[in-house]
């Protein structure tokens, strides 16, 4: 099955270029997202796609949110920060919009939303685009979800950046699946 071949060869690209997939493609990309185990109906995914000149407002945002953790702002932290958005024609922010659920609690609503970037990165894999999902201390992070003007019930759990492979692509290592698995019969 084909779906089965793109999920065994989906590879992490830290070195992308233009171009990043179009608004078409994404919307088609953001349908499978949509697709992802929701307990409840409660549709905590949250995507804010960043692309061109926009990348500097999340610039801002990682650079405000750093001194607003009270992180020191030193010259080389700056300039990181600044180029950090950069590194890919695309950025998604990957953002669980919370609810409070007698049934759902909250990590299962971030495991939700982690499916759905699963999702993201494997429709972008079979498009033929490349992507690498980044945390850091800006996911996780209070400062960040301020700084991004997002509501406080919101946790921001980490970043897509997105793009055309560029240089070498990392080799996948053949994983021992008896190290990972137990079966009862």
């Amino acid at each position: 099955m084909e779906t089965l071949k793109a999920i065994q060869n989906r590879n992490s690209v830290a070195h992308l270029a233009e171009p990043a997939p179009s608004i078409e493609e994404m919307k088609q990309v953001y349908k499978g997202a949509l697709r992802a185990p929701d307990h409840a109906w409660l549709r905590p995914w949250q995507f804010i796609e960043i692309r061109g000149d926009a990348r500097k407002r999340l610039s801002d945002s990682f650079i405000k949110a750093s001194i607003s953790s009270g992180e020191e702002m030193t010259d080389e932290l700056m300039e990181k920060l600044q180029k950090a958005p950069f590194r890919a024609p695309m950025v998604i922010v990957l953002a669980a919009d919370i609810k409070e659920h007698h049934k759902v609690p909250e990590i299962e609503q971030i495991i939700s939303l982690g499916a759905s970037a699963q999702n993201i990165l494997l429709g972008l894999h079979d498009l033929g685009y490349s992507a690498i999902w980044r945390t850091g201390k800006m996911a996780f992070n209070k400062h960040i979800t301020n700084a991004l003007e997002l509501p406080s019930n919101y946790e921001v759990i980490g970043y897509l950046y997105v793009g055309t492979p560029s240089g070498r692509i990392k080799s996948l290592p053949e994983l021992e699946l008896d190290d990972h698995l137990t079966r009862w019969e």
